[in-house]
């Protein structure tokens, strides 16, 4: 239960009820809060290991350098401290967030101070949520938002920052209005830009397609997939991408950290078939055999937390 959770608070671990801060601190009423989110796996022979650990605090701190903000701790101390607290919860399989926040007291839109408090948490989604955050085996049904993605010229959105996801979160949410399970978003120019908190990929001919880096986030399951994609010798195009591909592609898939890769079963309605395709199935297999340890090539990838 998540009760029973310690979490990482600056050096120190607490209880998970005891892990807050005040209400008006410039993080909460503001948003200025970083964060990142990875995945951990349990590896035969090498115990819980963490997805691209060291890929993920790079981009907190890149997040943070983008933000004018300085982290705490050193990139070496977060990681350290990512795999002390998943072993500490006897984390298995499961979540890891760290979160970058400031907890002074601020009436004001600019904090006196831009260092920022580290929290680690990690959970184990079936014990603590009752769920398992694994793609639909059937697939997606996904809608194009009439919400655009943010413009790079108002905010920095290679930034993982808490207040740049009210964006998404209204994209999800009218897709769960119009009966989808999630959507896609233009960028400001009419461009295919990505899903709520999503990457997305078009395969069309077997060749894959993916909205080039500019107007959406640097996502390392997006990364990940595309060395994948290579290694395999498929095609990989990275550009911008007209909306009208959605309506002709053979096969179109989410990534992201929780389920890696998602097939698409529609899109606005339309039916793509079969689901998923033999690209995106291939490259699910693949990525399954990397995160369960049986991909040598990319051992790398996986960190272990003893």
């Amino acid at each position: 239960m998540l009760s029973d959770r310690k979490v990482f608070v600056n050096g120190k671990f607490t209880a998970w009820e005891q892990a807050g801060i005040h209400m008006m601190s410039h993080s909460f009423s503001r948003g200025s809060a970083i964060f990142e989110v990875m995945s951990v796996h349990d590896i035969p022979g090498r115990g819980p290991c963490v997805f691209r650990l060291d890929k993920h605090v790079q981009r907190l701190f890149s997040s943070a350098f983008a933000l004018g903000m300085v982290p705490g701790l050193s990139p070496a101390a977060v990681q350290a401290a990512v795999c002390r607290t998943v072993h500490k919860n006897g984390i298995r399989q499961g979540a890891v967030k760290i979160m970058g926040y400031n907890p002074e007291i601020a009436f004001d839109i600019l904090p006196s101070g831009n260092t920022l408090d580290i929290a680690v948490f990690a959970i184990d989604p079936v014990q603590d949520l009752g769920k398992r955050l694994v793609p639909a085996s059937d697939g997606a049904d996904m809608c194009v938002s009439t919400w655009c993605k943010l413009d790079p010229r108002t905010v920095p959105i290679t930034a993982k920052a808490a207040a740049n996801y009210l964006n998404g979160m209204l994209a999800r949410q009218e897709a769960k209005n119009r009966g989808c399970d999630m959507a896609v978003m233009l960028d400001t120019r009419g461009f295919v830009a990505e899903g709520a908190t999503e990457s997305i990929f078009l395969v069309k001919d077997g060749r894959i397609m993916t909205p080039s880096l500019g107007t959406v986030l640097h996502s390392i399951t997006r990364e990940s997939v595309i060395a994948l994609a290579r290694t395999l010798e498929i095609p990989v195009e990275e550009n911008r991408i007209s909306p009208d591909l959605l309506e002709t592609a053979d096969e179109i898939f989410f990534t992201c950290t929780p389920m890696k890769v998602l097939p698409i079963k529609t899109c606005e309605q339309r039916p793509l078939s079969p689901v998923p395709g033999p690209v995106t199935r291939l490259l699910a297999d693949v990525m399954a055999d990397v995160t369960s340890g049986r991909h040598r090539r990319f051992a790398a990838w996986l960190f272990p937390v003893s």
